[in-house]
């Protein structure tokens, strides 16, 4: 039995690699600049993704695909941002998998876009092994869930761009131990960029906004930056 799940495992991950490299060549090609987001449940990836949204908006044409079990609040509330916003409903599926990110996109001309943001599924394991055609791929976590992190979930780290320590504002209420956090996580990826942020303060928002847009221009030099409706 554990051979037969190993091979049927094999399967949907090479499908998944083959969709996913379909979508990377359509995004590259459009000109859109992919970011997926993953983190466990609670990390503040939301109010996060809010405040990013709700900035480059301003600037750049901007869609979201957000993935969640069951619930469409996520979806709600960034649309409160004023950008398209698209729901993935997984059921039972605790990540979000190339295929859904390619029909959620039915509809949208990705050439109308500059960046597409990808919210996935609250889970630190699931995701780690799913490509989704991302350019980028951050790994979230809160002060308020421990600086062990990276140590419980290497996997997510090693598989993820840049590590973004979110809800600093918290820092010194819940005694977050800031150096053994980088220390960890140095240890699981060395070399790994990290930044530290509150969406409720504003803090380290234009450090990674400022790395955003760098990124972006590396990878599509020809930014557009007119205003995008659903």
């Amino acid at each position: 039995m554990s051979t037969r799940l190993v091979e049927v495992r094999k399967q949907v991950l090479k499908q998944n690699d083959t969709v996913a490299r379909a979508l990377r060549s359509r995004f590259q090609e459009a000109g859109v600049f992919v970011v997926s987001l993953v983190s466990s449940p609670g990390s503040g990836k939301t109010a996060f993704l809010e405040k990013t949204l709700t900035t480059l908006a301003r600037r750049y044409r901007i869609a979201t695909l957000v993935g969640d079990l069951a619930t469409d609040n996520d979806a709600q509330r960034l649309a409160r941002s004023q950008v398209p916003v698209r729901q993935i409903t997984t059921g039972t599926v605790c990540h979000l998998e190339a295929e859904m990110v390619r029909t959620a996109l039915d509809g949208w001309n990705e050439h109308d876009l500059d960046f597409l943001f990808i919210e996935n599924v609250g889970n630190l394991v699931c995701p780690a092994t799913f490509d989704l055609g991302e350019d980028l791929r951050l790994v979230l976590f809160s002060v308020t869930e421990g600086e062990d992190k990276p140590l419980k979930y290497p996997t997510i780290f090693n598989t993820a761009d840049i590590c973004v320590i979110t809800k600093m504002d918290l820092a010194a209420a819940v005694e977050f131990d800031r150096e053994r956090a980088h220390q960890n996580i140095q240890s699981v990826r060395p070399g790994m960029q990290i930044l530290e942020v509150s969406s409720k303060t504003g803090q380290g928002m234009e450090q990674w906004l400022g790395f955003l847009e760098a990124r972006r221009s590396d990878a599509r030099p020809a930014a557009i930056t007119v205003g995008m409706t659903d």
